[in-house]
């Protein structure tokens, strides 16, 4: 059975002492697996997405990858508290009294003249009605 790309990373990431250059472990695994040209742009981005999404890999910034393994965790984790900081926190309660009050304002309208004159001979017609 053949190798899968993520074998010949691995293989290829575990021999070496330090992190890799991602171009360097792609041009390693397209001449060990036999890519011709065309497969290997073909392939490169599934590849790619395949890396980071594998446990056992890990990118320390500047498209250098190293094995989780060999990786201390203060070195590899993310505080989401860090990429989320710039983000604009959004009052959700505000948001929802301005759409409410948008909403209400459609059917708080002030009403034309001619409907009022319309409403009132409508009631008028009703009443006499009632009387007869």
């Amino acid at each position: 059975m053949p190798k899968s790309l993520l074998e010949y990373a691995y293989d290829f990431v575990s021999a070496s002492k330090e992190p890799v250059a991602f171009s360097d472990m792609w041009k390693y695994i397209v001449e060990n697996a036999g890519l011709s040209e065309e497969e290997a742009k073909a392939r490169i981005a599934s590849f790619y997405t395949n890396l980071m999404l594998d446990g056992r890999f890990v990118t320390l910034g500047e498209n250098q990858w190293d094995l989780r393994s060999r990786q201390t965790f203060d070195k590899v984790h993310i505080d989401m508290r860090d990429v989320y900081s710039d983000v604009e926190a959004v009052d959700e309660d505000s948001e929802e009294e301005d759409e409410e009050k948008e909403y209400n304002e459609a059917f708080n309208e002030p009403k034309d003249s001619d409907d009022e004159d319309e409403e009132e001979s409508e009631e008028g017609e009703e009443s006499e009605e009632e009387n007869l």
